[in-house]
């Protein structure tokens, strides 16, 4: 039996989510992340690897982008390819190297709340790690908001800032953008408490969220 997950050679209990992790911690990995098929053991995501393919991930990729964009099609042909291989005899199995392994723990709710006081870096790769699930979040008058896609606009001067961590300073037809420290994060799709995710111009025509709403209090 042969098993295809999105994980790096050496790596045989690390990657638990390496698109998340790439998305969400872009300078902690490499930007490229491999779809790896190999022969699985007693072990988490060990054993020895048959074959990898390799997709980079851009500044603006999601988890959802990368995995069904990408990483899942990729993995639907390297498994046809690595079938090939082990039917005619030409495989070659590689024992991953546990010196290289680390662990990526699963990533919940707690660790996609949103702290808008956090450089918007990280702030915007938190939405991209948790979109589509498990969806980062934040508060509005008590009722839970998650934000899905968006947009960082970087600020490079003192006289760019706009109004406090958190608030929501600039509203269009389409999206909302909030303050977080270096810059604002552009919001184009949510989804308010209970509601269904919607793109920000209905949440906006509801009037729950407006210019000067703030965030996270």
């Amino acid at each position: 039996m042969y098993c295809s997950k999105a994980a790096p050679l050496g790596s045989s209990s690390s990657f638990r989510f390496p698109c998340r992790c790439s998305t969400r911690n872009p300078t902690r990995r490499s930007p490229v992340v491999p779809r790896t098929i190999f022969r699985p053991t007693d072990g988490l995501d060990e054993g020895p690897v048959i074959l990898q393919k390799e997709t980079e991930i851009s500044p603006d990729d999601t988890l959802g982008t990368v995995y069904f964009d990408r990483l899942f099609p990729m993995g639907v042909k390297a498994m046809l390819e690595a079938a090939d291989l082990v039917v005619a005899g030409k495989h070659r199995e590689t024992v991953q190297d546990e010196a290289k392994a680390t662990y990526e723990g699963w990533c919940r709710k707690a660790e996609a709340k949103l702290n808008w006081a956090n450089h918007v870096d990280f702030i915007y790769n938190t939405i991209r790690g948790c979109n589509p699930a498990p969806g980062a979040w934040t508060t509005v008058e008590g009722k839970e908001l998650q934000l899905f896609d968006a947009h960082k606009h970087s600020v490079r001067t003192f006289g760019a800032v706009k109004g406090k961590i958190g608030e929501v300073v600039e509203v269009t037809d389409k999206s909302f953008q909030v303050t977080a420290q270096g810059g604002r994060i552009e919001v184009l799709r949510a989804k308010l408490g209970d509601g269904k995710k919607v793109a920000s111009a209905e949440l906006l025509s509801t009037g729950q969220i407006k210019s000067g709403t703030l965030l996270g209090s």
